[in-house]
């Protein structure tokens, strides 16, 4: 597994990152075998990989139970991504609260769900603007002062945001959804990303399933990408006519096409992370060997056209 460093005179860290937010029921749903996502963990660490990213709010401090038994005895071995934030109610999002009594508040309980006595990258899960920018990261700022957080991250925010936490304090990543079917952040957040020499961690590389083949029009009753327009109607069957281009580029290659999804993620920049959701280790090989993936000249060409910006129609909450 190839490393990079994340951010200007950042830490190095995998160019593959896990996701563990699935490893818990974050709306309600079942939690996946506990014992297989602390396998999968220990695996991808075997294997190279040493980012793991997780929230404090996933399953109401599960997920961070979870990542804590899993990386015991290997903690040197492991950085560690908590975001924080987010308020939810019996599976249901009530709001944020990023106030700077919440954050000290927030920290000691992941630090201690972690069985750590540092946080590798801490980062706000967005912004709402109910509490000044400068508070939320001057707190961040104070709890590395402390020695409680290495580095900060941000998440989800717009350029104007990115430039402003940066005056405030360094700031190492930047964690946003990224993906041929989610192109905006191309226009001015990737820019001034590179520019402020900030690491990018692209995560819904295969845009919420649409990117992985294996959807299908109509969607079955009761699913949950029902709520967002990219997935309802005409929308979700145009969508899908581009979709076959990229399933055409994988079966020509012998891949799947999550591979080629998140092989075009990895080969945007140096600096870009793909930051992949697993809960089991069978999907440990084919992730990594996406990472070795090359597209051509004319794949990537093709790739480029048909999920050109905008290309996708309809919006989903990578939308705001």
């Amino acid at each position: 597994m190839k490393n990079i460093t994340l951010g200007h005179k950042g830490p190095q860290v995998s160019k593959l990152g896990l996701g563990c937010m699935r490893m818990s029921s974050v709306w309600g749903g079942p939690t996946p075998d506990e014992q297989e996502s602390i396998a999968t963990i220990q695996a991808a660490l075997d294997q190279g990989i040493n980012f793991f990213n997780t929230g404090d709010f996933y399953g109401a401090g599960h997920n961070e139970l979870l990542v804590g038994k899993a990386v015991k005895g290997r903690r040197e071995d492991a950085f560690i991504s908590v975001k924080f934030g987010a308020i939810f109610h019996n599976g249901e999002w009530l709001g944020l609260d990023l106030r700077p009594l919440a954050i000290k508040n927030f920290i000691n309980y992941s630090l201690t769900r972690l069985g750590t006595d540092y946080i590798d990258l801490y980062q706000p899960c967005r912004m709402d603007g109910s509490v000044a920018l400068e508070d939320i990261i001057g707190t961040v700022a104070d709890l590395i002062k402390e020695g409680k957080v290495r580095y900060l991250g941000v998440s989800e925010i717009t350029a104007d945001q990115l430039r402003q936490a940066h005056a405030v304090h360094r700031v190492s990543a930047l964690e946003i959804g990224y993906s041929l079917a989610d192109r905006q952040i191309e226009a001015d957040l990737l820019p001034a990303a590179k520019e402020l020499g900030i690491g990018v961690i692209a995560f819904a590389n295969t845009a919420e399933g649409l990117l992985t083949g294996d959807m299908k029009a109509p969607l079955p009753a009761g699913s949950y990408h029902a709520h967002f327009s990219r997935f309802q109607g005409d929308n979700l069957i145009k969508n899908l006519e581009k979709v076959e281009v990229l399933k055409q580029i994988a079966a020509d290659k012998q891949v799947t096409p999550t591979q080629v999804a998140i092989a075009w993620v990895n080969t945007q920049d140096k600096h870009i992370m793909p930051l992949v959701s697993m809960s089991r280790r069978a999907r440990l090989p084919e992730n990594i060997a996406a990472m070795e993936l090359e597209l051509s000249a004319a794949e990537m060409n093709l790739l480029n056209t048909t999920f050109a910006p905008g290309a996708i129609l309809g919006s989903t909450y990578l939308q705001r």
